[in-house]
């Protein structure tokens, strides 16, 4: 993943500097600072419990399982050295190795003693926006058993992938949100294999408390829940309710504007460790950011998705609900140039004027697509019977998620970037790409083609001794950057050609031997579209990668 650990642009400290406060002022409760505190190294560390699933998944897509940095926990000594200072440690972190406490003014100098301690930050916190609940509408009256879902299944075309008897069985969907209410009939029976109330830390994602409960702390995640997952025939069939569910607990919604971004990465953490296939977050990160920072290196959430997509996880997000408000652009972590966040439509493929824009800072198109958004039909939050109808990314980033969970179970050997990728080039906007509704409505059953066919003859011929190693970024604008390799026979040129066999430009003619090399191909005077990288070798033998250039 390129890019994958560039900094923050918060400022770092060394262990001698001293810091001004107001540095980490928006960690602030009160008297005391919340803060992220970040260690040089893992040296003594112990590895995680990696679950089956998790290992499989990672062979899958080539992901080194075994002694991973990423499944190092953070030192043992480092964590006893905090706590030595009468700190309680709030979250920990292995994927970022850090660890998350509430203190005072005067621990921070203490901290920085420490000469393990590479830098600290602020926990920075979070406001999703609330979706709408709107008037009852009455879905169509057609004979189908998806009930009131019909029309939003449809919408992506979920149910060609259905008739074709792929309904997310073996696949495992990590489900991040508010909390879980599974009283619902068309919740009662689905296959839940654990669940984590990060908030509480147990095992309890429903409301526990009296005071959960006069908040309905469980509503929001239980609705984008049954969106996925609800199975109830006739009334309301989810998009992959066949899945197995892992489900986190993750923001407390009695904090009216604060939520701390380690909360999901925790989340994040435990959901892939434990095989998840694909994660659906309805969560946003916006007040303490800038538009500036929406670069997709800066937010903690971005960066641990990025990491989620590099271990074998398909990440999808909603773009959020800005659309009508001042700040007008997606959230964080939709700004992740690995993620695949979604916008919201209308039933009649009108965006929703409530839908976040991109670009990205860094201009990059956003949202990747669009899935209904608007009076979307999902179980009601408030009793064990009862369907609503609710706006938001919220709602149509599941839909989306679901169908993800579709497409990995048809292409079991597809990489999170070739799922992300087939579903871009194949949803409805694909000739007029924009920064509404970006590449479109997503289109389930042309995604799942995407990949399968050719008019090149040998375009899986792949010999061992050369190779394309890696193309990126792909899909791309302005350039793309094609990184091949030969071992024992040379390659003599390099060439750009057409999805159906016509030479493009030869951009490579000479000799790559026992070596690495890497060539920056800037198109010019060509339409958006399907392109193949070809490799020929001195043995008139070639090698194909599909890349794709838009405008």
């Amino acid at each position: 993943m390129k890019n994958l650990f560039l900094g923050f642009i918060l400022i770092s400290f060394c262990f001698s500097q001293k810091i001004d406060l107001k540095s980490i002022e928006l960690g602030k409760r009160g008297a005391d600072y919340r803060i992220w505190i970040y260690f040089k190294d893992k040296i003594g560390s112990e590895k995680v419990n990696v679950s089956q699933e998790a290992h499989q998944r990672r062979l899958e897509h080539g992901t080194k399982s075994d002694y991973s940095w990423y499944d190092l926990k953070v030192a043992p000594d480092y964590i006893n050295a905090i706590e030595s200072l009468g700190l309680e440690i709030e979250n920990e972190s292995r994927w970022l190795n850090a660890v998350s406490v509430i203190c005072q003014e005067f621990h921070i100098d203490s901290i920085l003693t420490f000469p393990f301690v590479k830098k600290i930050e602020p926990v920075k916190g979070y406001k999703k926006k609330h979706f709408e609940v709107g008037e009852d509408i009455h879905p169509s009256s057609r004979d189908f058993d998806y009930g009131n879902a019909q029309a939003q299944i449809e919408q992506i075309n979920v149910h060609e992938l259905h008739n074709q008897g792929f309904t997310g069985i073996g696949v495992r969907i990590l489900v991040m949100d508010t909390g879980f209410d599974l009283t619902h009939n068309a919740l009662v029976d689905i296959n839940v294999i654990d669940q984590l109330d990060v908030i509480n830390n147990d095992n309890q994602t429903a409301n526990e408390t009296d005071d959960e409960q006069n908040i309905n702390q469980d509503y929001h995640g239980t609705m984008v829940l049954s969106t996925i997952a609800a199975n109830a025939p006739g009334e309301f069939v989810g998009v992959a309710f066949d899945a197995e569910f892992l489900l986190a607990k993750t923001e407390d919604v009695s904090q009216e504007v604060q939520q701390e971004e380690d909360d999901y990465v925790s989340g994040l953490e435990w959901g892939e460790v434990n095989g998840a296939d694909v994660v659906s977050t309805s969560l946003g990160y916006l007040d303490w950011y800038e538009y500036e920072d929406m670069d997709g290196n800066t937010a903690v959430t971005t960066i641990g998705i990025d990491i989620a997509v590099s271990l074998g996880m398909v990440c999808v997000t909603a773009a959020g609900n800005e659309g009508n408000d001042d700040w007008y652009y997606i959230i964080a972590p939709a700004d992740a140039d690995s993620v695949i966040s979604v916008g919201a439509v209308w039933e009649n493929g009108e965006i929703a004027s409530f839908s976040s824009h991109g670009p990205t800072f860094d201009d990059r198109i956003k949202p990747e697509v669009c899935a209904r958004g608007r009076y979307t039909w999902c179980i009601s939050g408030n009793n064990s019977t009862d369907y609503t109808q609710a706006s938001g990314t919220s709602l149509a980033c599941p839909l989306v998620a679901g169908a993800v969970a579709l497409i990995i179970q048809a292409r079991p050997t597809w990489s999170p970037m070739e799922v992300r990728e087939a579903i871009l080039m194949t949803a409805s906007m694909i000739d007029s790409v924009n920064n509404t509704y970006g590449y479109g409505i997503m289109n389930s059953s042309e995604a799942i083609e995407y990949w399968s066919t050719s008019s090149i003859d040998d375009f899986n011929y792949t010999p061992s001794n050369f190779n394309i190693l890696d193309t990126y970024p792909n899909p791309f604008n302005p350039s793309i950057n094609i990184e091949i390799t030969s071992m024992g026979e040379s390659i003599i040129d390099v060439s750009i050609i057409s999805f159906k066999g016509q030479l493009i430009k030869n951009i490579f003619h000479g000799e790559i031997l026992n070596s690495k090399k890497i060539i920056q191909w800037k198109p010019e005077n060509i339409s958006s579209g399907i392109y193949l990288v070809r490799l020929m070798n001195n043995k008139k033998q070639s090698v194909y990668r599909k890349i794709t250039y838009i405008k």
